[in-house]
């Protein structure tokens, strides 16, 4: 999944996490689509929400918005 974050643009939009089924499992919205989807992955505390979510995502999809 860092692989498609490393692609991101670096532009606002929305994107959203699916699971196994391709069921949408969250739906995030950013002003800079790159910087906010690859602060999931950092190393750090994360809160179990976060770390709920990674596990379950098996691939993400963007929309670049105005």
């Amino acid at each position: 999944m860092k692989e498609i974050v490393a692609q991101l643009p670096s532009l606002p939009g929305v994107y959203l996490f699916k699971d196994a089924d391709q069921q949408v499992i969250y739906i995030g919205k950013a002003k800079d689509l790159k910087k906010r989807v690859s602060s999931y992955f950092q190393k750090r505390d994360t809160d179990w929400k976060v770390e709920a979510l990674l596990e379950e995502s098996t691939s993400l999809e963007h929309i670049v918005t105005k």
